[in-house]
């Protein structure tokens, strides 16, 4: 089916789009263009909207404020990301006959070119965007979109079936959505968003939705290391490539004795050192080996080296602020589970990080947080709503010692800042890695590392 298809399709029935984001709004342009019949549903005010009258004036109808999920009735609902498809409303529509979707499904059922989506719990950014960038780097026009913060589905008229679509998936995304890529990528599963997800069941079903309709001809990138890919080798007909930093995979990507290898079928070649990746950590190896097993065949060895020495990292990912004084200060502001801030402070081998912790809370456990930053931290910072759970969790960790490491509950997020940088002495390291998402203070990841960095520069 290709774009004006579907659009034509959706004519003559009424459309809801709930939840007017940054997914959203072109989608909305998109059906208001087409001249279709769109009821935009959106908890803000009439004074919080400032799209009201832009919208008005373009014909769509505006349900707003906290009811602005009552009385669905459309014929066709377009969720946002963020609101799980089980919201009683939601289900009530359909009980009724209502339809719903996505724009990103909406995408999948018309996308001319091929696909590669990556899910995960973790490293799903600087993944989607390391295999756009190796695929750019060969030649190949690629759209990046989805989670990442680009719509695609208003992109689709430009696209040409030799193009790469690389879609990076949110378990709110992919939830009850069918689709069907290329190639699905799973970077790993810990427990998640368990503040929407009812339980740890339904977020891994959710991964599941990448791949669960593949078949022998798509290919399916697992993480050898990972407890759930058994879980997911069950279920997945696709052909299956791994990645693995403890030991050689069959097909895939994996690292041994200091050498990143590629191998098909038991058959490996070297491609290059993981020392040589510029950006730090091992979690970026697991990202590059994902990354490579991904797009093997579409790339060159020669390829993959280059731009591995070159890659300066995504926003907000271990992102070195500044250094005034002698101290660095990174922005981690990405970490919005305990699994990537563990894997961040690993990075940093030679000195203990001051860690700045702490946000809303998505009611996912701290204990293995706790014993890393016993380990590895040699002061804690915390605000937000969890900032008294992490210090309980490491207060009950063993080894825990409060002589050597302090621990400092402060709410306010700029007044934690500060007083991190005022404890640092020259050699040491300040990060802000919070363990838990922004939505407590902050709009979002991108907002809180923003401010991080602002107060950051603009200490004298």
């Amino acid at each position: 089916m290709i774009l004006d298809d579907y659009l034509d399709s959706l004519k003559g029935k009424s459309i809801a789009v709930v939840g007017y984001g940054v997914s959203n709004a072109p989608l909305t342009e998109l059906l208001l263009a087409h001249g279709l019949d769109v009821t935009v549903c959106d908890k803000r005010s009439v004074e919080q909207f400032e799209n009201f009258m832009t919208l008005t004036k373009r014909g769509a109808k505006l349900r707003l404020g906290d009811k602005y999920l009552e009385d669905l009735y459309e014929d066709v609902i377009f969720r946002t990301p963020g609101l799980h498809p089980f919201t009683p409303q939601l289900q009530n529509a359909v009980k009724q006959g209502s339809i719903l979707t996505s724009e990103m499904e909406a995408f999948f059922s018309v996308c001319p070119c091929r696909t590669i989506a990556v899910t995960g719990s973790d490293g799903k950014t600087t993944t989607s965007t390391l295999i756009a960038t190796l695929l750019r780097e060969s030649g190949h026009t690629v759209f990046l979109g989805g989670n990442i913060g680009m719509p695609l589905l208003n992109k689709v008229p430009e696209m040409k079936p030799e193009d790469f679509a690389v879609l990076e998936l949110s378990s709110f995304q992919l939830h009850s959505m069918k689709c069907k890529p290329n190639v699905a990528v799973i970077t790993n599963i810990s427990p998640n968003h368990l503040d929407v997800h009812p339980n740890l069941e339904d977020y891994v079903n959710a991964k599941k939705s990448i791949f669960i309709n593949q078949d022998e001809n798509d290919r399916l990138v697992l993480n050898a290391d990972d407890p759930y890919t058994p879980e997911f080798l069950k279920d997945a007909k696709a052909d299956k490539c791994f990645f693995s930093h403890l030991h050689s995979v069959q097909s895939g990507c994996f690292t041994v004795d200091e050498l990143i290898y590629s191998a098909k079928n038991y058959e490996v070649h070297e491609i290059m050192p993981p020392a040589g990746i510029l950006i730090p950590g091992l979690h970026n190896v697991d990202n590059y080996m994902t990354a490579y097993a991904a797009t093997e065949g579409y790339i060159t060895d020669s390829v993959f080296r280059k731009v591995a020495r070159t890659f300066p990292g995504v926003p907000h990912r271990i992102e070195l602020v500044r250094e005034r004084c002698g101290v660095k200060y990174y922005n981690d502001s990405i970490a919005s589970s305990p699994t990537r801030t563990i894997a961040g402070l690993r990075c940093f081998t030679k000195v203990k990080p001051i860690l700045i912790a702490g946000g809303h809370d998505k009611h996912i456990p701290f204990d293995d947080l706790g014993t890393e930053i016993v380990a590895q931290v040699k002061a804690l910072y915390l605000t937000g709503e969890t900032a008294e759970r992490i210090r309980e969790t490491v207060l009950n960790t063993p080894g825990y010692n409060r002589l050597t490491l302090p621990i400092y509950i402060i709410d306010d997020f700029r007044e934690a800042v500060l007083s991190a940088a005022d404890s640092a002495v020259e050699g040491d390291v300040v990060i802000l890695s919070p363990a838990c998402s922004s939505f407590d203070k902050f709009k979002n990841f991108v907002e809180r590392g923003n401010t991080f960095r602002s107060i950051v520069l603009g200490m004298e």
